[in-house]
């Protein structure tokens, strides 16, 4: 499991004085990044083989407010991934000072081909080294099923409903 440790800034509050949506959604993110780059795969990388990852959904069940004057640790474990790894799953948690459990996250993404803007598996190179990664002890391997698994489609409609 990796972690980072956060302080909890001003401009993380939202109007109820506790950290907001979006301050955990960046202290995932920053966590995530911090994981990829400690395991040699950064934005150097990314930028060599043109890929970014995009992110699919992030669930959060919120277990205890977190408020502004001690810091947290966020976690990241790799709890999935498709062989090629175009597709990986993520699950966060956050912690106080004293190790209570505050939050949790289940994220899913897949990695993008920023030229052709598509989904795509990753390069050799990269694959390889994702396949490295130390893995949650839930982890399984991702089929393109798993990215549909709760039911949500899009459904366009036609501009004269707008």
């Amino acid at each position: 499991m990796y972690t980072k440790k956060f302080d909890i800034r001003w401009s993380d509050l939202d109007a109820n004085r506790h950290l907001a949506n979006s301050a955990y959604q960046n202290f995932m993110s920053h966590t995530r990044m911090a994981f990829l780059i400690a395991n040699g795969f950064g934005q150097k990388e990314m930028a060599q083989f043109e890929v970014g990852p995009v992110i699919f959904y992030e669930h959060i069940y919120y277990f205890k407010e977190v408020f502004q004057g001690k810091p947290i640790t966020v976690s990241v474990e790799v709890t999935g991934m498709s062989e090629d790894g175009c597709f990986f799953e993520f699950k966060h948690n956050f912690y106080d000072y004293k190790g209570r459990h505050l939050a949790q996250c289940e994220m899913l993404g897949a990695w993008m081909n920023l030229r052709e803007r598509k989904i795509t598996a990753l390069p050799e190179a990269l694959a390889e080294l994702i396949k490295e990664f130390p893995k949650a002890k839930d982890f399984k391997v991702l089929t393109k099923e798993d990215t549909r698994k709760h039911g949500r489609i899009p459904k366009d409609i036609s501009p004269e409903e707008l």
